[in-house]
């Protein structure tokens, strides 16, 4: 009975906050005593459709906006002409060696350069600017900025001759307006001017009915029309005081309370209709949120939001730090100790997530949903040889897997544009893609054979609904997303080519991501990385096939081919190889790592399983160096992590955490004033990234088992974490200290049995049953990765693996049932 009350106890305390509801609040605001000068001090919101950025500027507010459906151009795939023709000699050269003229030939159809033929794919592009003159001056004091990350709401306030003046800001998901509440501590004392512009070349500001509208036009780019209208309308409503109409602006005079609306509306439908009405939708919008009072405006705002970040909680210490601004945070963290910003961090990936990607919106692009360009760097585009695959890390793991949806959407569109490209240049079946797309949707090469002919962006795309399955255990998603999965297999089932030497089956031609190899190209065949994903989309669609009992004749079709894949190879520095060749320079400190994705997000390189591919994927992880881009680091924060060191990965986070410079050029990575990551210039994936990564210090599920705590830093003894999700339906909330687990909660949500690895020894209100690592995992969710024996170099030379001493035990879970355990 004591236990029992022990344990009813424990199980109150861990689901339950951590912290009362107003320190949680002040640890999760990014705030500063003075406005923003730069796009990158500003501060962000947004509610997957809208986006803006938040200047807080005293005499003139500055807010940058943005929707994710204003792009330049319009509806039309990128297919390049003739590509089909040349690409038996392609792959022929390659064989034979000849990379370079491999390449010299691809150019030949898809040059980098080519005004007839639209091979970079179009910008996301900003809608422009609203800006509230005040007639304040410079004559302020008390200055105060912030947002608040648990409630997506951003603050300004300051005093003039006695007065203090607020700005409430955010952008509600309920109503899809964007809303600024201005306020003054005394009455009549709200005198401001509205204005807008915007970069377009076709804009234009006007008045309507005391509204304040802007339209606009997509910008045209090389040989596409720029055929998106947005139609931007900004209603003021007053207490006490005076609106008056001008002809381009909206003046008010000693106004009590204003509210000023905000609402965009485009005529973008789908990829492939463009037909909507962007007056009626932007108006139908303002005229609904009008209606309601303030107070339900702004509470219905925190609890839809709320609903999904309050999921997660994350400490890890607490220092005299959080009594300093952000920007001076971020200068100060590699001088001193402040675990609170790691933890700030972790949940500003978070808010980014939820107010970038939406159930019902597009998936976030480069730059999330904020964008103040309309060239912006590398457009803005999905970039899916990485960045737009980054972005979406964080999902699953960390409890926010409606998030994805977006992503799950662009897939569908992709696997029908993806068919054209896989028929049209390759003569497959199936769909492909490139390293690259857009709302358009495209599918061809973008940039040129160095960096565009890579058709391997949907294998890993798809890998997402796959790790949506493994995470919710959801056969009914399995069911409605297998064509995908299928067309994804189909494609590599007929394009994989014989190497002459071994006579594994590879894709021909392709790239190891972004970096050339001794002959000076990128264009290679066999690459590690197209080897790895290709064994993924196969072992999806065999098991994928096995679950639902479908498709046996092609699943046996892909066995075949499966079995003829090329296994891992190490190379003569001890490192796993790029390429199929051993090529590797020690020296190559290049940002991409691609032929680490087995590593991470993959799942085909086990430290227990196989661990001279562990050491090889360490050594070649060393090699590359950590100081690179943002992104590059983020992605390396997980590497380290999934090889068990918690220090390296940590010193990554301090890399990632360093000032971002001012000058936006070169591969230096660190963090911006408001937290946004730099490449330089800004790119999102950095941050969610390293929310990812952090995630994965703390818990990791990918190698049949859950392991807890399996990558932390010497500077985090102690902390709690709640609501992290993993394979199989779990969720996690643990309290550890001295590096171990002290009080565990598993909620099982599908149920099954749920197999811990961990460094102590527990107890729980069930019994947990030791068992070996070489045992399966009885739950389906949770079946390992059976790699091929690596062909290692006679160069190669490892010593002794040592790795932390664990215990594996597991338990039997019933669906929606917590179970709880406490340290021996």
């Amino acid at each position: 009975m004591k236990n029992l009350i022990y344990f009813m106890g424990l199980i109150i305390t861990l689901m339950s906050c951590s912290k009362d509801d107003s320190k949680k609040v002040n640890l999760l605001k990014l705030w500063y005593s003075k406005p923003a000068t730069a796009w990158e001090e500003a501060l962000p919101l947004g509610n997957g459709r809208l986006g803006a950025m938040v200047f807080g500027t005293v005499e003139k507010e500055h807010l940058q906006l943005n929707e994710e459906t204003v792009w330049a151009g319009e509806p039309g795939n990128n297919l390049p002409k003739g590509f089909r023709d040349v690409l038996p000699r392609v792959r022929e050269l390659i064989f034979a060696g000849r990379y370079k003229e491999a390449e010299e030939l691809t150019m030949t159809v898809t040059p980098r350069h080519a005004p007839e033929w639209n091979n970079y794919g179009m910008p996301y592009q900003t809608v422009g600017d609203l800006f509230i003159e005040f007639p304040h001056q410079q004559n302020y004091s008390n200055y105060y900025r912030e947002l608040d990350i648990s409630n997506a709401i951003s603050k300004t306030s300051y005093q003039v001759d006695g007065t203090t003046f607020n700005r409430e800001y955010f952008i509600s998901a309920p109503e899809q307006v964007m809303v600024v509440r201005l306020t003054a501590s005394k009455k009549g004392q709200i005198s401001c001017t509205l204005k807008m512009d915007s970069p377009h070349s076709k804009h234009k500001v006007s008045t309507l009915n005391k509204q304040l509208i802007l339209t606009g036009n997509g910008e045209n780019v090389k040989n596409k029309k720029g055929k998106i209208r947005f139609y931007t309308s900004v209603k003021p409503v007053l207490s006490g005081g005076e609106l008056i109409q001008g002809e381009d602006h909206l003046n008010i005079k000693n106004a009590d309370t204003v509210t000023v609306f905000l609402s965009i509306g485009t005529n973008f439908k789908n990829y492939k209709d463009i037909s909507g009405d962007e007056t009626k939708v932007s108006e139908g919008y303002l005229a609904n949120a009008i209606n309601e009072p303030y107070g339900a405006l702004k509470s219905n705002h925190i609890k839809d939001y709320k609903q999904y970040f309050d999921r997660v909680e994350l400490d890890l210490g607490i220092t005299d730090s959080i009594k300093k601004p952000i920007d001076q945070r971020i200068v100060d963290f590699n001088k001193g100790y402040d675990p609170q910003l790691v933890s700030l961090y972790f949940q500003f990936g978070r808010y980014l997530l939820i107010s970038s990607s939406r159930p019902g919106t597009q998936p976030a692009n480069l730059q999330g949903i904020w964008n103040h360009k309309n060239n912006p760097p590398w457009d803005s585009k999905y970039t899916v040889n990485i960045n737009t695959e980054m972005n979406y890390w964080p999902a699953e793991v960390t409890n926010l897997s409606e998030m994805h949806q977006p992503l799950f959407s662009m897939l569908k569109d992709l696997s029908v544009t993806g068919q054209e490209t896989a028929k049209e240049m390759y003569g497959a079946r199936g769909w492909a893609m490139h390293h690259n797309t857009d709302i358009w949707r495209i599918t061809g090469p973008v940039d040129g054979a160095f960096y565009g002919m890579w058709p391997m962006g949907g294998a890993w795309l798809t890998q997402h609904l796959w790790y949506h399955y493994l995470y919710s255990g959801d056969k009914s998603f399995l069911k409605e997303i297998y064509p995908i999965l299928k067309g994804a297999a189909l494609y590599y089932a007929d394009v994989l080519q014989q190497e002459p030497e071994n006579g594994w089956m590879v894709v021909s031609p392709c790239m190891s991501p972004e970096n050339k190899h001794p002959h000076q190209t990128s264009m290679a065949a066999g690459n590690t990385m197209d080897n790895q994903l290709v064994f993924d989309v196969f072992s999806n669609l065999m098991a994928a096939s096995d679950i639902l009992d479908t498709d046996k004749d092609f699943a046996r079709e892909v066995k075949a081919l499966f079995d003829k894949l090329p296994p891992m190879q190490i190379g003569k520095h001890s490192q796993l190889q790029e390429w199929l060749q051993d090529w590797d320079r020690t020296d190559d400190h290049h940002r991409h790592v691609s032929h680490l994705y087995g590593l991470f997000p993959g799942s085909q390189i086990s430290p227990f399983s196989n661990p001279e591919l562990f050491q090889s994927a360490k050594n070649s992880l060393i090699y590359r160096g950590d100081k690179s881009t943002g992104w590059s680091m983020g992605w390396k924060v997980n590497l380290w992590a999934r090889l068990l060191d918690g220090n390296r990965a940590f010193k990554l986070i301090k890399d990632q955490l360093s000032p971002a410079p001012i000058e936006k050029k070169g591969e230096h990575g660190g963090t911006y004033p408001n937290l946004f990551d730099a490449h330089p210039p800004f790119q999102i994936d950095g941050n969610f990234g390293c929310t990812s990564g952090i995630a994965e210090m703390l818990l990791q599920s990918y190698d049949g088992d859950i392991y807890l705590l399996p990558a932390l830093p010497d500077e985090w003894e102690k902390g709690s974490v709640k609501g992290l999700k993993t394979i199989g339906g779990f969720t996690i909330d643990m309290i550890w200290d001295d590096w171990q687990v002290k009080q565990l909660v598993v909620h099982s949500s599908v149920g099954g049995n749920c197999r811990l690895r961990i460094i102590n020894n527990l107890e729980g209100t069930v019994a947990l049953n030791k068992v070996k690592d070489e045992m399966d995992n009885p739950n389906p969710l949770f079946s390992k990765t059976r790699i091929k024996t690596p062909i290692i170099s006679k160069k190669a030379s490892f010593q002794s693996l040592e790795l932390p001493h664990t215990n594996l035990v597991e338990f039997d879970t019933e669906k929606g049932q917590n179970y709880v355990f406490r340290a021996l």
